[in-house]
């Protein structure tokens, strides 16, 4: 059985978040005996370029065929292409006659302007995570998710992300055997350990304290120590009262905040993303006490790690 799996693009789009599921859906094609037949939609058809220049030459949407799966990705020009009428009028039209609808980063606010999205879980970029939550409150955003599939909707993460997307799809279709071979054909994960936070907490605390950068890799390299401000302040060359107001300045938050949130982070992709016990997610990220890491959990995700754990 050949499926048709179609790219959607638009001007302006970001070309890795289409050239990553075409590889993955034409290698597992080869492999299944034609199992996927790949088309490049727009809305208007004919050439569109990326956001890098490079132009695509698409079929019009309105000429697509019938379509087993529709993949819309993302890219600068997303923002313009969510405001356009007969783009978001396609996407609602089209979603009841496929199989799955999905998303590659910053797609998902197409299919969040067509009301895909609305009463579902989601993901998108992480950097734009917030603004689809502010956006769409009718959507529950879960920005450190790879990817995230409620019923028939796929949504996934920034650029790559479509990467691990497409291999999901292409396991249910067509086997884990399958998929994992694509993965081994491609030189990347079949399942990419951990959550969007291994490149979120790091890149947002550092991008306005480049000289805390260093420290900010060495906490999160050693969480299990007692990570107080004089231990940092030593580290860092300071005192403890110039590293606590230089340190606050310039990352925007307090150390103690800082550690804390890197923990954070650190023990969700473990809880979402592994079957280690809660008690030794706690004691190898540094807070020891499962009741003290069940606080800082619900005073920042407003649920519990064993909650989130019963949702990943």
């Amino acid at each position: 059985m050949t499926r048709t799996i179609g790219i959607f693009v638009f001007p302006e789009f970001q070309i890795m978040d289409a050239a990553g599921p075409i590889a993955c859906f034409e290698i597992a094609g080869r492999m299944a005996d034609n199992a996927c037949r790949l088309v490049v939609l727009s809305q208007r058809g004919g050439t569109v370029a990326s956001s890098s220049g490079i132009v695509f030459d698409t079929v019009p949407a309105t000429q697509a065929g019938p379509l087993d799966t529709l993949v819309v990705v993302g890219g600068n020009g997303s923002r313009t292409a969510m405001d356009d009428a007969a783009t978001i009028t396609f996407l609602r039209e089209v979603a009841p006659r496929v199989r799955r609808m999905c998303s590659v980063c910053s797609g998902a606010f197409l299919l969040a302007a067509a009301g895909l999205l609305d009463g579902r879980q989601a993901t998108t970029h992480w950097r734009r995570a917030e603004q689809l939550a502010r956006r769409f409150p009718a959507i529950t955003v879960t920005p450190d998710r790879i990817h995230v599939r409620d019923g028939t909707v796929w949504t996934s993460a920034g650029i790559s992300a479509g990467i691990d997307l497409s291999l999901a799809l292409v396991a249910e279709d067509l086997g884990e055997d399958v998929a994992r071979a694509v993965a081994r054909e491609m030189v990347v994960y079949y399942r990419r350990p951990g959550g969007q936070s291994q490149f979120s907490a790091l890149a947002e605390l550092a991008a306005s304290g480049d000289i805390f950068a260093p420290l900010l890799d060495w906490i999160r390299a050693n969480l299990t120590q007692r990570l107080t401000i004089e231990v940092l302040a030593e580290r860092a060359g300071m005192s403890p009262r110039t590293f606590t107001r230089a340190f606050t300045r310039a990352i925007g938050v307090s150390p103690a905040r800082a550690v804390e949130r890197l923990r954070l982070e650190v023990a969700r992709e473990r809880v979402e993303n592994s079957t280690t016990p809660i008690e030794a997610i706690a004691g190898d990220t540094g807070f020891h006490d499962p009741e003290r890491m069940r606080r800082a959990f619900v005073r920042a995700f407003g649920q519990p790690a064993q909650a989130m754990r019963r949702l990943a």
